[in-house]
């Protein structure tokens, strides 16, 4: 088909909360498949502008990309969870006026793609979990996170209360996380050893961009219970980091055994292979849409 007169555009949805949703749509002034592409804890949906930018999919297929209800563009500091962010996706689906889509989620948003197939299965042609976090599997602050979720979720509803009472920031900037990338791939070509996850998982960092309530949230989140694995029946890419800082490879190997229609390919990068190996993963996500979905 071609991108001949395919463009990337803003767009809004409300919410039938008052939620401002925001997102990114390259569209083709042809009907096409949709590929939706959902960003991890305290992240944004700059966490994809290098792969919108440079992948070959654009040719065939259109492509969102949305802010999580509670970050950037589509901020909000009520509830928000797995149950809000997967209907919020289905009001941007049906706005848009598309049905079944490709999801490809990384790490909290590999999450919500499991959630959202399991709520509407027949909304979902495909999967693409890149790193995706199953609680059984966490190590390091995550399981601790895990072994914390009570006292977690306890602290959401204070906090949130303390910010209806007036204590709270009124503005956070939006943070790009290309160019974050691009600081750390700089930072990796001088020191390969270089810790992501003090970039990447650095609460103080996260809080700059994010309310308190949100983070907690998104954390609870990520530690909750995923779907039946064994009910996901679309297939499923998994492409899982070699030398992840947050999981155990064994145990996640284990969890993605369940998937009845799975393929698993690995990248030799940390929990960051969007960072750290954008070329491969972009490569594998093609290949295997092309030669799976055509």
């Amino acid at each position: 088909m071609g991108t001949r007169h395919a463009s990337e555009s803003q767009g809004f949805v409300t919410a039938p909360d008052g939620v401002r949703l925001g997102y990114r749509l390259w569209r083709a002034d042809k009907v096409r498949p949709l590929i939706v592409l959902v960003h991890g804890l305290a992240s944004n949906l700059t966490r994809w502008s290098e792969f919108v930018d440079k992948t070959a999919l654009k040719r065939d297929w259109d492509i969102l990309r949305l802010d999580l209800r509670g970050h950037a563009s589509s901020m909000s500091r009520g509830r928000i969870g797995h149950a809000s962010w997967c209907a919020d996706l289905r009001m941007i689906l049906d706005s848009e006026g598309y049905d079944a889509v490709v999801l490809v989620g990384h790490s909290l948003g590999a999450q919500v793609a499991l959630h959202f197939a399991a709520r509407y299965p027949e909304s979902v042609r495909a999967l693409v979990l890149i790193d995706p976090v199953f609680p059984q599997a966490l190590r390091g602050t995550l399981r601790r996170a895990r072994r914390w979720r009570p006292l977690i979720a306890a602290a959401i509803p204070i906090i949130r209360v303390f910010n209806w009472l007036g204590l709270k920031r009124r503005k956070f900037p939006v943070r790009d996380l290309r160019v974050l990338d691009q600081r750390t791939r700089a930072i990796l070509a001088e020191n390969p050893n270089a810790k992501l996850a003090e970039l990447y998982m650095a609460p103080g960092e996260d809080l700059k961009y994010l309310p308190l309530a949100n983070y907690l949230q998104d954390l609870n989140a990520v530690v909750s219970p995923l779907p039946a694995l064994r009910m996901i029946t679309q297939p499923v890419l998994v492409l899982l980091s070699a030398s992840t800082a947050v999981s155990a490879t064994v145990q996640m190997q284990a969890q993605i055994a369940q998937f009845p229609h799975s393929e698993t390919a690995m990248i030799h990068a940390d929990h960051w292979p969007l960072t750290e190996r954008p070329d491969e993963v972009r490569q594998a996500i093609e290949d295997w849409l092309i030669g799976k979905i055509g």
